[in-house]
């Protein structure tokens, strides 16, 4: 699917190969291929994040607050970073400890961490300073800073998953909870251990866009939990747990970014994109039941 949308865009787009174009191809796909890394090793452990989108737009508020206060860069970074880890070990104690089902704990810190940011700012957007514009649109050899993070977080987080015993720990706690438990995992550690990652990659996912966009809005990142969401099972992560791959995920990701760029390029109302985006969540999990049907007969 990937080979065909990006093999029609060329024929159906004159700016497409374009390096311009390509370049902020490569900017899209980085911040939803970041983000959904940490979403899959919670998907993978058998939960799920709703709360990434929100946690976007605060950390970005409350990394330029930080940064406008102090005038250290250094402290924006970690103030971004800090607060995505906060907001995602939140959501990994109210699973374990308080034992809240995903959706519901995501739902309303989604909801919790939106409006802290409308609140922080007052509803203003506040202007980021070069440090983070350098994020966003600075390159190194010529390949977008985005791009080159995604890759090194990929390479990363798929040695991670893949190659250490805390990684295959996330599978076995996705796939039977209570016969990790019984092999001597700690379920309730991994599972906090997913939902901070996830939140740490979302708040480093807000510094990106807010270099993007060079400001940073309380409104950002509204609707990207949906974004990664698709672009986990596109890359063949399964919604009930213990199965997926991380090249996947970059793959499923590199769709998404594909489709948004060709609404862009072919003039399509942004009603149609939400339309088409919510249709691509739907078919993907259903494909991806229909699959698991058909392999448990």
């Amino acid at each position: 699917m990937l080979v065909l949308v990006f093999l029609g865009l060329s024929f159906a787009s004159e700016f497409f190969l374009t390096s311009r174009n390509l370049a902020n191809v490569g900017r899209q796909i980085s911040v939803v291929g970041i983000v959904s890394l940490g979403q899959a090793l919670v998907i993978i452990a058998g939960g799920i994040d709703l709360s990434v989108g929100s946690i976007i737009g605060l950390s970005a508020v409350l990394a330029a607050l930080a940064t406008a206060t102090t005038g250290s860069p250094l402290l924006g970074l970690i103030a971004a970073l800090a607060v995505g880890t906060l907001v995602g070990a939140v959501n990994g104690l109210l699973v374990t400890r308080a034992r809240i089902n995903p959706f519901i704990t995501t739902l309303g810190t989604l909801s919790v961490a939106r409006g802290a940011a409308l609140l922080a700012t007052n509803g203003s957007p506040v202007r980021f300073d070069n440090w983070v514009a350098w994020l966003g649109y600075g390159r190194i050899a010529g390949v977008p800073v985005q791009f080159i993070l995604l890759v090194v977080l990929f390479l990363a987080v798929w040695f991670f998953a893949a190659r250490t015993r805390w990684g295959r720990n996330i599978y076995a706690v996705g796939d039977n909870a209570r016969a990790a438990r019984l092999a001597g995992v700690d379920v309730k550690g991994t599972r906090v251990a997913v939902f901070v990652i996830c939140g740490a990659l979302a708040g480093l996912g807000g510094l990106l866009l807010g270099g993007m966009l060079t400001n940073a809005n309380p409104s950002l990142g509204l609707g990207y939990e949906l974004d990664v969401i698709a672009a986990v099972i596109l890359g063949g992560v399964a919604m009930s747990g213990g199965r997926g791959s991380i090249p996947g995920v970059v793959v499923g990701a590199a769709l998404m970014g594909l489709l948004r760029n060709a609404f862009v390029l072919l003039n399509v109302s942004g009603y149609w994109q939400t339309i088409t985006i919510g249709l691509v969540v739907i078919l993907a999990v259903g494909a991806d039941s229909f699959t698991r049907r058909s392999a448990d007969d």
